[in-house]
């Protein structure tokens, strides 16, 4: 649900989404950030992708946040959230999102190709000249080194994510208590990660609307 404001000449556009709270604010912000141009989100997008090796994760966070600066942590975070609750690759849910929202559903194509196009090629061809060299030892051998590599820049990513859960609606502590949970379910007791998402996810989200409530009532006394 959207409203339209005219403030000082300019419109302003506030999204409202009751089941992502954390979403709910000024589109503006967002639209200030970003792709230049079509081609720009293109490009960026592709390569993106073509840096991929070791957990996307991690690339997509320090393009779209340290470099490109078209999301701040809080932002992503939420992003990423819904991205990985739709079905299908979450870097191509966020590109997906990313391109909508500036450039309507042109833009959605456009990130989409960025992320498959030009990568899909390069990836064909790596996957023919692996069939050719998959056997030798030499190469078993540094694909298992890469493993610890591969690890490290995830966890590194998801250290740098924690700060963002500070302006969380739930509160940070509720959120590392979230996220220790989590990984338990996960790691320990192995719950279906789908299991996971709709009652962890669910009862996050239940209780951030109405912390948000609360919120929105104490200013509307003050």
């Amino acid at each position: 649900m959207g409203e339209l404001h005219l403030r000082g000449g300019t419109f302003n556009f506030k999204l409202k989404l009751p089941f992502f709270p954390c979403l709910n604010g000024n589109m503006t912000q967002h639209l200030k950030r970003g792709p230049v141009s079509r081609w720009d989100l293109f490009w960026s997008f592709t390569k993106l992708a073509l840096q991929g090796f070791g957990g996307v994760l991690t690339i997509v966070q320090r393009e779209l946040v340290e470099k490109k600066q078209w999301l701040t942590n809080e932002e992503f975070v939420e992003d990423w959230s819904i991205a990985q609750v739709l079905p299908g690759p979450n870097v191509i849910n966020l590109g997906l999102m990313i391109g909508q929202r500036h450039f309507g559903f042109s833009g959605a194509m456009t990130a989409a190709a960025g992320l498959m196009l030009i990568p899909s090629l390069v990836v064909l061809s790596l996957a023919l000249m692996y069939g050719s060299i998959s056997d030798n030892p030499i190469t078993q051998n540094a694909l298992r080194g890469m493993n610890a590599v591969v690890a490290g820049l995830i966890i590194a990513t998801g250290l740098k994510l924690l700060p963002a859960l500070k302006k969380n609606p739930l509160g940070y502590s509720l959120c590392i208590f979230v996220v220790a949970l989590t990984l338990v379910l996960l790691n320990v007791f192995k719950l279906p990660t789908v299991w996971i998402l709709l009652v962890m996810g669910g009862g996050c989200t239940y209780w951030a609307n109405q912390q948000l409530k609360k919120a929105k009532q104490s200013e509307l006394i003050e």
